[in-house]
């Protein structure tokens, strides 16, 4: 496992010291589960800004969020996500979903 060193101001460590005594664990499994967290939310959210905007197919958002297609298709209806797909676009999205 690799080691980081951050600096962070102190109203975040008294929030984080707080977190780590609500969930009876220590301040570094903390931010491993932060840091696990705020960057699955963040590849989601670039994922979804992509898909909306047509950058992107079903099959490369899910790979961006990191989870799988069936899980994207899901997010996307959650967030009420449209694609401005081409219907060339979604069939290459099916051929790739049959060949899984």
């Amino acid at each position: 496992m690799g080691s980081i060193s951050a600096r962070i101001p102190e109203e975040d460590e008294a929030d984080l010291e707080a977190v780590a005594e609500l969930l009876g664990e220590d301040k570094s499994s903390v931010i491993r589960k932060a840091l696990r967290e705020g960057l699955g939310d963040i590849r989601v959210r670039m994922a979804a800004e992509r898909y909306q905007s047509g950058e992107v197919s079903v099959n490369e958002a899910a790979r961006i969020a990191g989870v799988s297609v069936a899980d994207w298709l899901e997010i996307a209806r959650e967030r009420n996500l449209t694609t401005q797909l081409t219907p060339d676009d979604l069939e290459r999205d099916a051929d790739a979903a049959r060949e899984l």
